[in-house]
């Protein structure tokens, strides 16, 4: 999210990764099984560290999750961005289960290199995309020496046209499953988060931060949240219809932009709609979830 800063220095966010004066909001994603997904929302400047605020926003709904759902197991799946000791360190405290995605390094380039001669070997022979999986225990220095579980695949991709090419990836995690299950079916599961995101984007453009003030920009934000949370809401209202899988863009083009007639009265808000009104049908079933009465 670039911020115009209008020779403002104060606003000039900078982060080197990205290369630009921006912003960083961060996003936590809560799914009860297989619902849909819900979350909080906050922006932070561009050159905070990716987990800058992320233990107190953690604390917060972690307290309101046991409150609300006394007997419920909590798990974590986090960016490499969190993988710090503190974080780590207080989700073990707290007992919960945390996948969290971890950059490579020496030490562990040298751990995982004898299963990625392996996959660069079985791709080699099978010309396609190999992978195999293992784990490790690891102790980082700044982790104080206390050796965590490391979970990796080693995997070498192959594209038509395209040279070969290494990919390891690397997890932390204190649960138990196999490597196997932890990376495809925990850690890989993020793709649903990946297209809430892109709602937020497209959908809703939570990207627009052009105010001159922080605090302005932050109250942008929390409204496009804000307007996120009454848009799934009603996505979960047209569960039984066409439109229990819909996109922000698509609830908005099929339910909220109808040509109607509307007659109001002391009493009541009464909407005609035209005989041909596109998807007449779901828009009146979700509308009576609501409390519409019809006529």
């Amino acid at each position: 999210m670039r911020d115009p800063t209008y020779g403002q220095q104060q606003l000039a966010f900078y982060n080197t990764y990205y290369g630009n004066w921006c912003y960083l909001p961060v996003a936590g994603f809560l799914q009860f099984d297989d619902e849909p997904n819900q979350y909080p929302y906050v922006l932070r400047p561009g050159d905070s560290h990716a987990s800058f605020g992320a233990i107190a926003i953690l604390k917060r709904i972690v307290a309101k999750l046991h409150k609300a759902f006394p007997g419920a197991k909590l798990q974590e799946r986090l960016d490499g961005g969190y993988a710090t000791p503190e974080i780590f360190e207080y989700l073990e405290q707290a007992r919960i289960g945390y996948v969290i995605a971890m950059a490579k390094n020496a030490v562990l380039n040298e751990i995982t290199e004898p299963l990625m001669e392996k996959a660069r070997w079985d791709s080699y022979y099978s010309g396609d995309t190999e992978h195999h999986y293992d784990e490790c225990r690891y102790a980082a220095q700044s982790w104080d020496d206390i050796e965590r579980r490391i979970v990796y695949k080693a995997e070498v991709v192959r594209h038509p046209g395209r040279d070969p090419k290494d990919n390891l990836r690397c997890l932390v995690t204190n649960l138990r499953n196999t490597p196997r299950i932890l990376y495809e079916k925990v850690y890989c599961y993020r793709g649903e988060i990946e297209n809430r995101i892109k709602e937020l984007l497209y959908g809703l453009s939570i990207d627009r931060t052009s105010c001159t003030k922080f605090m302005a920009n932050q109250f942008r934000v929390l409204m496009a949240a804000a307007a996120y949370v009454l848009m799934q809401e009603l996505r979960l209202k047209a569960r039984h219809t066409s439109l229990h899988r819909a996109q922000v863009g698509t609830l908005r083009e099929r339910l909220l932009k109808m040509a109607v007639w509307v007659e109001t009265s002391t009493r009541r808000i009464v909407l005609h709609f035209p005989d041909t009104a596109p998807w007449r049908s779901d828009w009146c079933r979700i509308a009576r979830t609501l409390g519409a009465v019809p006529l």
